[in-house]
């Protein structure tokens, strides 16, 4: 069924006879109308949860490949020092102010389980939680509303350095679905009442291929569950399954919203397509989101039309699309692409980032909307927001085309 933003009292029975109670749950007023206005953010990405490629000046000189492995290899004092100095300066309020003035209306902010409610020897570092809150202010005065997204779940729900650390998938095991479940409910007796907080991610990227999907499942509704009483969207992921598996799921669970993350550059294939190639595939993808019959975003996507970004497949590892990753002959050079600013790219290379860039808004505002990951980085300029609108290659406003009608 199709979520409404209006509040609807849902009236039951607890128990049978003329005892019985009535118990009534209220459908709040979200703080944005998804049904009728399209998403347009960006993520804070590297912020609060690090990322070898999007700071690697955090991971040089080290042989940490993660935040969980930099931590445990400073020790306690030394990473908090780091961490926090980093927390001060990635992403201030000026930043809130630059999103706002670029016509965007969301911000998504990744955050860690560790940070909310940690887990006794663990080798991270708290504060960021402080600072996470600080940050709902500046949205607040900005005018922008805010997707909370848990991004890294106790074991790590994907294996993946953005989860917080990196190898086995251990996330469902012991007590760590419990665990998430307590991150989640904190941060909603924190800050679901926010007037900036719009929306709550229950998980970030659960990697469902190598997970119990029903364990999935009843995670997001258990956490659907806690969430349903406060006035927030309440957003899942679709666990790499495909947006179009999850058009049936949910029903009768209002407020709920469908993130996909749409890359075209992650295996052999996609790297090796045409401008063209990534057009159509967007637009294409744009049309499955916008079957599904539920508010559907892309949370995130990029510019990117190679994976050249320094580590951006891991900490020293290397590129498919030069073939120094994953066993493949490569099919062009990333020099010029790995490192520094947009405005050195080649004037080939702005063009065909600037026509994919404007294919995907076009096609995920056939649906709810999107989130460009990221906000920025240190020198990923095909994935760096704040730099490709400085440079012309995301349109201003938003709205602006110099590549119209590419999705028909």
């Amino acid at each position: 069924m199709r979520q409404f933003t209006s509040a609807i009292a849902v009236v039951g029975l607890l128990g049978l006879g003329s005892h019985a109670s009535p118990v009534t749950h209220q459908r709040r007023d979200l703080k944005f109308d998804y049904s009728s206005q399209k998403v347009r953010g960006v993520n804070l990405g590297g912020w609060f949860v690090l990322e070898p490629w999007i700071t690697p000046s955090m991971f040089e000189d080290t042989d940490a490949v993660d935040e969980y492995t930099l931590t445990q290899i400073l020790g306690k004092d030394a990473a908090y020092s780091k961490l926090s100095q980093h927390w001060n300066s990635f992403i201030t309020q000026d930043d809130f102010g630059q999103i706002a003035a670029a016509g965007l209306n969301h911000v998504r902010i990744p955050i860690g389980y560790w940070s909310v409610v940690p887990i006794d020897g663990d080798p991270y570092v708290q504060g960021a939680y402080d600072k996470f809150g600080q940050a709902l202010d500046w949205a607040q005065s900005a005018g922008l509303k805010v997707m909370i997204d848990l991004h890294g779940a106790p074991g790590s729900q994907n294996g993946f350095d953005n989860s917080g650390r990196y190898g086995q998938i251990e996330w469902t095991q012991g007590d760590s679905v419990d665990h998430t479940i307590k991150v989640l409910n904190k941060i909603r007796d924190d800050h679901a009442g926010h007037p900036a907080v719009s929306a709550i991610q229950l998980l970030n990227e659960p990697l469902g291929p190598n997970l119990n999907m029903d364990t999935v499942r009843q995670f997001y509704m258990d956490g659907w569950g806690n969430l349903k009483d406060s006035n927030v969207a309440i957003v899942i992921h679709d666990a790499f399954q495909g947006v179009g598996s999850w058009g049936s799921w949910g029903e009768g669970m209002w407020n709920l919203m469908l993130d996909t993350h749409h890359y075209e550059i992650f295996d052999n294939g996609q790297v090796a397509m045409s401008p063209d190639e990534h057009v159509k595939m967007a637009c294409d993808f744009g049309n499955q989101m916008a079957s599904t019959g539920k508010w559907t975003i892309s949370g995130e996507w990029t510019g990117a039309i190679t994976d050249c970004a320094k580590w951006l497949n891991g900490k020293n590892k290397g590129a498919r699309y030069d073939g120094t990753f994953g066993g493949g002959s490569g099919v062009g050079d990333c020099a010029g692409k790995s490192t520094g600013s947009v405005a050195s790219l080649s004037d080939d290379d702005k063009s065909n980032i600037g026509r994919f860039i404007e294919a995907q808004l076009d096609a995920y505002e056939k649906a709810s909307g999107w989130v460009f990951w990221t906000w920025k980085n240190e020198g990923a300029p095909e994935w760096h927001m704040q730099d490709l609108l400085a440079n012309g290659l995301f349109p201003q406003p938003l709205t602006s085309r110099k590549y119209p009608g590419q999705c028909g």
